[in-house]
């Protein structure tokens, strides 16, 4: 296997692949656009346009060398490339006062810009997932440490092969581990000769910070040997969420990044999103709407929509709305659909497994109740009963509840029979509150549609 002969190439070939969409946007502009005046001027402002991409490259090239990085955090890194670049760019032109370019044609360019940047950057990493599965361009690592945080480390550099991770082994002095674990490898003292013989590529240190002789020790032998040092702090076992590292004077800490819709902006943005989105589904509901109603009302004696209580934001109690799937009963708001539940209408059923049923929440939208994406609301049996059994179960009540959200599309919608079911929703609830970002809640909604069109085995 190719462990990665050319792989300190990539950044550069990614750079070149970036100048290439840069004046591709350009031409594309210049000549079908409309906007950009002829001659000199054409010249002088292409120069100017690829000299403002110097900084933009010294600033985000360093994510083209990171492995581990979700499509939505890669999006966010395209749109802060861009407005670095706009920035630059119209510095150039202020004080070279330069002002035939007009502000539709600047639109259209960074619009089309944007569209091929992220492109290429989402699809250069697939591309390079593709080649790390089938063994090019791995990095050979070792974990010194083999507690929770070291087995945790793991199994996020295996969950997909295509992050090019090679694990060589643990090493820990705790030797009775050497029968439980994977490639364990021996103590603490043979982890250099070993890094040595095997060309190790990368050391992730997982001991506890109180073993503060042995972590100096390996920090000093990577400089050394010019291997990467990755320290893995033990916070991680009760602290889940993303940390800020920063210094006081000289003195290195760890701060609780801020959950991100605390920011007024963030709210701003989400609002004005439920609101586009919410209005336009809204406004042609009745070509959907009209002959689901009249199949509800002809299915089963009762009303068309069906109101019930659930827990919205920061705990108060709201009416959230869905079509009708079930005949009118009375434990409508103590028990959950089951797979094989009599209640359930012919209709209904056909409701539920599209996911149709849940269009008429797009009101609560656009009231405010809810969001397009968050957390589902549960009804307020479902709150009184798991907020008294699972641990930061209210946490989800923090924002709005959404019709769609990052547990469902990760598998954890519909009925939870049991409890860690629950506990896994909360998990990716609180997960998803505290890593929020407008391409998050895009990738969601991407997500559930092809989920709606493909078939969940959880949707009854």
């Amino acid at each position: 296997m190719a462990r990665g002969r050319y792989g300190h190439m990539i950044k550069s070939l990614i750079v070149i692949g970036d100048f290439f969409c840069l004046n591709i946007a350009y031409a594309v502009v210049c000549y079908w656009g409309g906007g950009f005046d002829g001659g000199f001027g054409v010249k002088i402002i292409w120069l100017l346009l690829n000299l403002s991409y110097f900084p933009v490259f010294s600033l985000f090239a360093k994510i083209h060398e990171l492995r581990i990085l979700h499509v939505d955090r890669v999006l966010i890194k395209v749109t802060q490339a861009v407005l670095c670049h706009l920035a630059v760019f119209l510095l150039l032109i202020f004080f070279l006062q330069i002002d035939n370019i007009g502000a539709r044609v600047l639109l259209r360019f960074y619009l089309l810009l944007s569209v091929l940047l992220a492109v290429w950057w989402i699809g250069s990493r697939k591309l390079l997932k593709y080649f790390r599965r089938k063994g090019y361009n791995f990095k050979k690592v070792v974990i010194v440490g083999a507690g929770a945080m070291g087995i945790k480390l793991l199994d996020e550099l295996r969950s997909d092969a295509g992050y090019g991770y090679k694990f060589m082994g643990f090493f820990d002095d705790n030797l009775s581990l050497k029968k439980s674990l994977p490639n364990f490898q021996g103590d603490c003292s043979s982890v250099e000769d070993f890094v040595i013989e095997n060309k190790v590529d990368e050391i992730y240190c997982a001991l506890p910070m109180r073993q503060e002789e042995k972590i100096t020790r390996l920090l000093k032998f990577s400089e050394a040997s010019n291997i990467s040092f990755y320290m893995v702090p033990d916070v991680g076992r009760y602290i889940h969420r993303q940390l800020e590292f920063q210094l006081v004077g000289n003195v290195p800490v760890l701060s609780l990044h801020p959950e991100p819709l605390q920011n007024i902006f963030s709210r701003f943005l989400k609002r004005v999103f439920d609101l586009l989105f919410s209005s336009i589904v809204l406004v042609c509901s009745p070509i959907i709407f009209t002959p689901i109603a009249i199949a509800v009302k002809l299915s089963s004696p009762g009303p068309v929509f069906f109101k019930q209580k659930r827990t919205g934001f920061k705990g108060k109690e709201f009416n959230c709305y869905k079509f009708r799937t079930m005949k009118v009963n009375a434990n409508s708001d103590q028990l959950q659909a089951s797979r094989h539940d009599p209640r359930k209408t012919r209709v209904g059923e056909f409701l539920r497994k599209t996911s149709l049923d849940e269009l008429p929440q797009f009101i609560n939208v656009f009231v405010g109740d809810m969001s397009v994406v968050g957390p589902r609301p549960h009804m307020v049996k479902h709150t009184q009963d798991y907020s008294k059994i699972i641990d930061k179960y209210m946490l989800r009540h923090l924002i709005k509840p959404g019709i769609t959200g990052w547990a469902q599309v990760n598998g954890y919608r519909g009925e939870t029979r049991e409890l860690w079911q629950m506990e896994r929703r909360v998990e990716y609830d609180v997960w998803y509150i505290e890593h929020w970002n407008f391409w998050l809640d895009i990738k969601i909604i991407f997500l559930t549609v092809v989920n709606a069109f493909r078939g969940e085995k959880n949707a009854f």
